[in-house]
């Protein structure tokens, strides 16, 4: 502002003296055409002034009522659109990779759109927004363009011919020397008297729309961050709980019916119980620990997915006279939280196939695939899961949300006496859960 009065008190200086070498001149023909040249010059630097002014005070009351970015720029075109005499005005915004520009929302023929409800032909956006990115010399200047303008892409010579577009308007959105974007006003008719004042509009605007996209996009970096910063700290809460509590506790547990076994004077169905209530000890320990890795990585000590999938096949045939057959590939890591959902799934589909199948034979089979993600079936001979508990029970919820988590595949096949297969699918796509009642 400071730098638009000091150019305006150096005009006036100027036309003083243009004025003053007239009169002394004693050209009354010539005093005439200056005195009016003055007049005019002086009249355009009131409406430069009067611009500045309204578009600061706009700015600021749409500012205080507007709820968000959206709402902001949106209202923002429609005034530019409504107070340039025009029918169009638009933003391109520059990717946070500096590497693209993309268009962002558009005040066309009284209406509002952006990049999600504007049909891909009704506007050529994404050949504008490729000419902003790649024409270098618009990034620091504001430049009208004809709308044959050899300049222009094709596509957007031709929508302005069908439209009846004269002329377009850019200018850049600087703020601190770094570019944001553009935004741009389309005029349809050739403006009387030049368009000074529509340039002065539209930059005036650009560098309010620039500090106000600026402000919003710190605004939100900063939200994310304490948001982040507020989940890392409810997860390390949770990961202290289980560990001082859940995983302590079960430790303590373990070592008292480690002691009554060393009693050595159980009856046999007695100590086979405690044999078992220990490896449940064990497993639910080793379980906490492995939910402390997951939600503080950097502290994981749990054990390999293959030796946890042997481990549960042995608990479940402990409690089971029901042979349990484990084919396991060499396994990489695949991560603690992907692991620890990896297991629980397992963990629900054994247990469902030893109490509920009536199985002959249970079948665990793990595998890689293609080098970089994990294929996981548990399968049994038994009765099938019953028509009208194929979507609910027996777990599945819970298998359903551990593998949603992780971006898993989950399928479960099933057939009246043909028992249940329950596979689970992870690599770097994702599918939903699919469960199959065959007849």
């Amino acid at each position: 502002m400071a730098e638009d009065q000091q150019t305006d008190s150096g005009c006036a200086s100027a036309i003083d003296e243009s004025v003053q070498r007239v009169i002394d001149s004693g050209d009354a023909a010539e005093l005439r055409a200056a005195l009016a040249s003055e007049a005019t010059q002086r009249r355009r630097a009131e409406c430069l002034a009067n611009i500045q002014t309204e578009i600061t005070k706009y700015m600021l009351d749409l500012l205080g009522s507007v709820p968000d970015l959206d709402a902001f720029f949106r209202a923002l075109l429609k005034t530019l659109a409504e107070e340039g005499d025009s029918h169009a005005a638009g933003v391109w915004l520059i990717n946070e990779d500096k590497q693209s520009c993309d268009f962002w929302m558009a005040h066309l023929f009284g209406e509002v759109f952006n990049d999600t409800n504007l049909g891909p032909t009704y506007f050529p956006r994404m050949a504008m927004a490729q000419f902003l990115f790649d024409y270098k010399e618009g990034w620091e200047q504001t430049i009208e363009y004809r709308s044959d303008d050899v300049r222009l892409p094709e596509l957007v010579r031709q929508f302005n011919s069908e439209n009846g577009l004269y002329s377009t308007l850019v200018a850049p959105l600087i703020l601190g020397g770094k570019n944001l974007g553009w935004i741009n006003l389309c005029v349809a008719e050739e403006p009387e008297g030049g368009s000074w004042w529509r340039i002065a509009l539209v930059e005036a605007i650009a560098r309010h729309a620039a500090l106000a996209l600026h402000k919003s996009r710190i605004y939100e970096q900063k939200r994310l961050e304490e948001r982040r910063k507020a989940i890392l700290e409810e997860r390390n809460r949770l990961a202290r709980d289980i560990h001082d509590n859940l995983a302590q506790g079960f430790g303590a547990i373990l070592m008292q019916l480690q002691a009554a076994q060393r009693e050595g004077t159980l009856p046999a169905q007695a100590a086979r119980n405690i044999d078992i209530a220990v490896d449940l000890a064990r497993t639910h320990m080793v379980e906490a620990r492995r939910s402390v890795g997951a939600l503080r990585p950097n502290v994981s000590e749990g054990e390999n997915l293959s030796k946890a999938i042997k481990r549960l096949a042995d608990l479940g045939q402990k409690t089971s006279s029901i042979p349990i057959d484990v084919h396991l590939d060499e396994l990489p890591r695949f991560g603690d939280g992907v692991e620890r959902e990896v297991i629980g799934i397992a963990q629900e589909a054994i247990t469902n196939a030893v109490r509920h199948s009536r199985a002959q034979r249970i079948t665990i089979r793990a595998s890689t695939v293609s080098s970089i993600g994990l294929r996981l079936s548990v399968a049994d001979d038994g009765r099938g899961i019953p028509r009208e508990r194929s979507a609910s029970g027996f777990g599945m919820t819970s298998m359903q949300e551990r593998a949603d988590r992780i971006g898993a595949s989950l399928t479960i096949v099933t057939a009246p006496r043909s028992g249940t297969e329950v596979v689970l699918a992870w690599e770097p796509t994702s599918l939903p859960t699919q469960v199959h009642a065959l007849n």
